[in-house]
């Protein structure tokens, strides 16, 4: 059965229209801001650390496959970790003060590394005993994985910066 669209002015709210209450059409209004100056500034600095740790921790769980955690483990996930994390914020300071197409091109490398990285660690990677075949195999599909990956972050970001900057990087207001 269908329903009626709610109209401007209806009986949810008699004997108001647009005209009446002088509302314009032409008026941008911004969304309002629902953290403060210091939440902003806090979220700088935590958003790369915990998801540098996430990282880290995935790295190292890829790597031992399922056995036993080892000292070389964990220090395998606290250095991605600190990698990861180190890049990420520079990402985020430096990003917005580069043209559109550069900044789009670094989270690109920035997130083609750190996927590539992250596969080259799992157990299935290395699997195949001795150089041949195999290794030159799971090289070919973690670099075209890692390019996918990249290919799909390049065009999401490019948009993301062509529909929201102008072309000196600044946003459109």
């Amino acid at each position: 059965m269908a329903h009626a669209a709610p109209t401007p002015g209806g009986l949810s709210r008699p004997g108001r229209t647009p005209e009446v209450e002088g509302r314009s059409t032409d008026v941008v209004r911004r969304p309002p801001d629902v953290f403060d100056a210091r939440t902003h500034r806090i979220a700088r600095v935590a958003v790369p650390v915990v998801l540098g740790l996430v990282y880290g921790y995935w790295v190292a769980a890829n790597n031992r496959a399922g056995g036993e955690i080892t000292g070389g483990n964990l220090l395998l996930g606290f250095v991605s970790a600190l990698v990861f994390a180190v890049l990420c914020a520079a990402l985020l300071m430096l990003g917005p003060r580069m043209p559109r197409e550069l900044h789009a091109l670094l989270w690109t490398a920035f997130v083609g590394c750190a996927f590539g990285f992250l596969y080259t660690q799992s157990g299935s990677f290395f699997a195949t005993q001795g150089a041949g075949q195999g290794r030159h195999d799971d090289v070919v599909r973690s670099v075209l994985m890692s390019l996918a990956a990249s290919a799909v972050t390049f065009a999401v970001f490019f948009y993301r910066y062509y529909t929201r900057e102008d072309a000196q990087g600044r946003r459109i207001r």
